[in-house]
């Protein structure tokens, strides 16, 4: 089968397939309820909420934060573990007020916007860095596992900044890799070039601190919500194409309760 001719029955008939949303508007919205509904529901029972979360997708942001605003919801129980931020070439964080940064977004954007009584403190807003990959994971599972994973899917496949090993690493090896600086992959930093400097590639960085595979799917629930005119082509291989670490998020296909949701556009055949 080439998995390029899949149709757009064939992905609803796919069992990893979520929700096709006409619009990125209503995409945005089902991603931001998605953890509005994780929180309020650990917070009606009492529970702490741990979530994995993008700078990238950034559309639902706006509207998560007007919905805890408005619905008082609250933070204070909550940790979020961001999935990346990019480096320097001397592997050091680059500056928060780049406009690049994940860091300085969240904190412009999100953080800032979240009425005081409502936000966590500023240690349960975690982010990689070169200094504390090693203790990650174990944060994690001392919190009691990650609850929900949100994000959105490279044009090589990759999670987070989980790049396709350029060298012959096992499968198992790479799946099981946890938060560690990583080399971007130049197709990767041609297409965030492109939404993100206009395509001065030149000036995109080429070096970043990720969430590892291990913390992904280690996750109890994984939403990946795409909607770029190239992702009708990475979620074809994500979702018809091998489990391979050639393509990091096949391996959502043996995850128990990880999905891909998309457009009607990315949802329709590429051809």
């Amino acid at each position: 089968m080439n998995i390029y001719e899949t149709t757009r029955q064939d992905i609803v008939n796919h069992p990893n397939a979520g929700i096709i949303a006409q619009t990125n508007g209503e995409l945005f919205y089902d991603m931001a309820m998605d953890m509005i509904n994780e929180i309020s529901n650990n917070n009606s029972q009492g529970k702490s909420t741990v979530m994995i979360i993008p700078v990238g997708p950034v559309g639902h942001y706006p509207i998560f934060v007007r919905l805890v605003n408005k619905m008082r919801i609250s933070l204070k129980n909550t940790w979020f573990f961001n999935m990346d931020e990019y480096l320097n070439d001397n592997l050091t964080m680059i500056d928060p007020n780049s406009k690049l940064s994940f860091v300085g977004f969240m904190d412009r954007e999100v953080y800032s916007r979240i009425d005081p009584s409502l936000i966590m403190p500023p240690e349960q807003r975690i982010f990689p860095t070169p200094d504390n990959c090693e203790i990650i994971y174990p944060m994690m599972e001392q919190l009691g596992g990650v609850d929900l994973c949100i994000g959105g899917l490279g044009i090589n496949g990759h999670l987070a900044f989980n790049e396709p090993p350029e060298t012959d690493m096992d499968d198992e090896e790479f799946f099981n890799t946890g938060t560690h600086v990583q080399k971007i992959a130049h197709e990767t930093r041609v297409v965030n070039s492109i939404g993100d400097l206009s395509g001065a590639i030149d000036l995109m960085p080429k070096y970043a601190v990720t969430l590892g595979m291990k913390e992904i799917l280690n996750s109890r629930r994984i939403r990946i919500y795409t909607f770029r005119d190239w992702h009708r082509s990475a979620v074809r291989k994500a979702l018809f194409g091998p489990v391979t670490s050639k393509c990091p998020a096949s391996r959502l296909k043996n995850h128990p309760d990880a999905t891909i949701s998309m457009t009607e556009f990315v949802a329709q055949n590429p051809y």
